[in-house]
């Protein structure tokens, strides 16, 4: 009978080197090889904003920005991100005042149970800032990723919409 195989003991394991910056903050860590950015930030870093729904990419709750794209924290491997820049939920508020579209969510109730909501804004200020949207039927395509089980979509949506509106204005007065 062939011997069973052994998985390696915590000693026994190469962490990686990996300098990342997360929130404005950079950080030197070291991180097993298989060690998701979601696992990453909410047991490591004890960053739990990002939250953990399907684990599979499928529902968006992990939605965090990466070098300006929306990325499932859970299937990003921590080790690929050396030298990446990071927002998670907890950057987008700036100096103590709320990302517009923080306040967006507020003001049209766009979220309920709101598990979803740290991943939709996530992703939501990143379509925001991609530019591509320019209907809502386009926001609600580019958000198709992001799920809400309680049904807020069109809350959602409009706040988006809301300050993408705002936004254009603020660009028309500018030039």
């Amino acid at each position: 009978m062939p011997p069973k195989p052994t998985r390696p003991m915590p000693s026994e394991i190469e962490l990686h080197p990996l300098t990342i910056t997360i929130n404005g903050e950079a950080r030197s860590l070291r991180v097993a090889p298989w060690t998701s950015l979601l696992d990453l930030l909410r047991h490591d870093l004890q960053m739990t904003g990002t939250k953990k729904g399907c684990d599979h990419g499928q529902c968006g709750a992990c939605t965090v920005i990466i070098d300006g794209e929306r990325i499932n924290a859970c299937l990003k491997l921590a080790v690929t991100l050396d030298g990446a820049s990071l927002t998670t939920v907890e950057g987008l508020a700036t100096d103590g005042r709320l990302h517009p579209l923080q306040s967006a969510f507020i003001e049209h109730d766009a979220f309920q149970c709101g598990y979803c909501t740290p991943g939709q804004l996530c992703s939501g200020v990143a379509l925001l800032d991609e530019g591509r949207a320019g209907s809502r039927e386009e926001i609600r395509e580019m958000m198709s990723g992001n799920i809400c089980r309680c049904g807020a979509y069109p809350n959602i949506v409009d706040a988006i919409e809301d300050v993408m509106r705002q936004r254009s204005a603020l660009k028309e007065a500018a030039e």
